[in-house]
């Protein structure tokens, strides 16, 4: 998930990248603990072979600098407090998979139990909603999204919250979950939102969010060539797409009820000057892709590995 301010090309692991991921919790706290026993067990388990750790933070790293600096003291900034962004192996994908498909200006949505969105321009991040850490940007599942940071100061100050009780509202008591009273889960909330109130608007706050984040994007790129919707909700929502979408018809954007509905990949209509598309998420294949170059750079001696490395695409 993260590297924190040092790291973040994909790389073998080695003692001394284990101390610097062991490091870097603070900047996850809710992701690089399970990482790091995934890692500790696989190495327990098979202690010969090679393992390899792809950063989701990589796909951002070149931010241009008014998006990666944040308006705090230069220190802060110089010790590693800044944007790093997230999902940045989902949007990889979807940027070497479609390619030209996508245009010059893309706004690729990342929607599941956590959520993102990240401005392309000519296949390069540049801007994105999630900050220091996942915990940023759009409401998601448990995840508060961006907060007024007078907030966590009222609550340090006067409702005798410390940095653990903090961060567990943050990430696991805030967003879907919070905003509903009963589930994260979204499949739950449109089937319930017709009789709960508070499902309605919890779905009404998620789709807004990502709404006004859209036209943010857009108004970064100059305009907007392709909108693509990934990840969990992204793929298998019709209904979170189409609420998200609506009102988006200055940007050139109309939907295609029926295809939406049908999920045909493709879902803007015809005459659309932005296409929509939806994109099937599958970090895994990206990790794949990353851990073979790395792991076969130089090839390996044996000939039967060499094959295996010949046939890594």
């Amino acid at each position: 998930m993260h590297g924190g301010p040092h790291h973040h090309e994909p790389q073998l692991v080695d003692d001394t990248l284990l101390d610097a991921l062991r490091a870097a919790i603070p900047f996850a706290p809710l992701h690089l603990p399970t990482g790091l026993r995934c890692i500790e067990a696989a190495k327990a388990r098979f202690p010969a072979a090679p393992e390899v750790a792809c950063f989701d933070t990589d796909f951002h790293w070149h931010l241009p600098e008014v998006a990666r600096r944040l308006p705090l003291p230069a220190a802060l900034y110089d010790e590693g407090v800044r944007r790093y962004g997230f999902h940045g192996l989902s949007y990889e994908l979807v940027v070497a998979e479609l390619g030209e498909q996508l245009g010059g200006r893309a706004v690729i949505a990342h929607l599941g139990n956590g959520a993102s969105m990240v401005a392309v321009r000519d296949g390069k991040s540049i801007d994105t909603t999630m900050g220091l850490t996942p915990a940023g940007g759009l409401m998601m599942g448990t995840r508060s999204g961006d907060l007024d940071p007078g907030v966590i100061v009222h609550l340090l100050a006067h409702k005798g919250y410390d940095a653990g009780s903090l961060e567990r509202m943050v990430d696991r008591e805030s967003g879907l979950l919070a905003v509903s009273g009963s589930t994260p889960d979204m499949r739950a909330l449109l089937a319930a939102r017709d009789s709960d109130w508070r499902a309605a608007l919890a779905v009404e706050m998620f789709c807004y969010q990502a709404r006004k984040t859209v036209g943010a994007f857009a108004a970064a790129l100059g305009g907007l060539d392709t909108l693509v919707f990934t990840g969990g909700i992204g793929e298998h929502a019709p209904q979170v797409r189409a609420e998200i979408c609506r009102d988006l018809a200055h940007l050139g954007l109309r939907l295609d009820t029926a295809a939406n509905e049908a999920n045909t990949g493709v879902i803007s209509a015809p005459g659309s000057t932005c296409i929509v598309r939806t994109f099937t998420a599958d970090e895994e294949r990206m990790i794949a892709r990353h851990a073979a170059r790395v792991w076969c750079a130089p090839p390996p001696q044996d000939a039967r590995l060499r094959h295996v490395c010949s046939m890594r695409k």
